[in-house]
Order: C-alpha cells, then structure tokens, then sequence
C-alpha cells in the first residue's frame, strides 16, 4: 500500500489539535490548502500543505517573538535612560 498523502479535517484537527469546526474555518479563509472530494465536507489535505502550514506559523511566530524581544530591550534601554536621567536630576 503506497503512503498516505492526504489527511481528513479529523486528521488535521488532531493534529493540530483544534476542533474540526477551526480545522474547516483555515480551509475556508485558505490559510490552509486543501481540494473536496466528493460530497459536501469531505475535504482533503495534503500533508505537504499541513507541514507547509506549520511552518509558516513557527516563521511568523518567530517574528512576533522577535518583535517582542526587541521591544523589550528597548524598554530596557529606555527605563535605563530615564533612570540615569533622575539621578542626574537628583544630584543637582
């Protein structure tokens, strides 16, 4: 029997570990590829498209961190700066 290539919405769900109803809502916004077969729900996705998807969320969550990193050294640099300006303040 060849590899499976394709995943259910109950697959992706637990996978992900989401709901089908989340599973089906990123098909819907086509933030997560996927094709219909046959009747109505039955969906399709290929697990190249859910590593894809996965890796596009680690990279955007990558970004968001460093954002935030960076904020945050700069509040430091910023408190620092206020703090060296009080006491400057304070010794005249």
């Amino acid at each position: 029997m060849p590899p499976q290539r394709f995943l259910t919405l109950d697959d992706v769900a637990e996978i992900l570990n989401i709901s089908w109803s989340q599973a089906y809502a990123l098909v819907r916004s086509k933030e997560l590829s996927a094709i219909q077969i046959g009747g109505r729900n039955q969906w399709r996705v290929e697990i190249t498209q859910l590593d894809a998807y996965i890796e596009r969320k680690y990279a955007e969550a990558a970004v968001v961190l460093d954002a935030e990193h960076s904020a945050g050294a700069k509040g430091q640099e910023t408190s620092a700066a206020t703090d060296r300006a009080e006491s400057a303040s304070e010794h005249l």
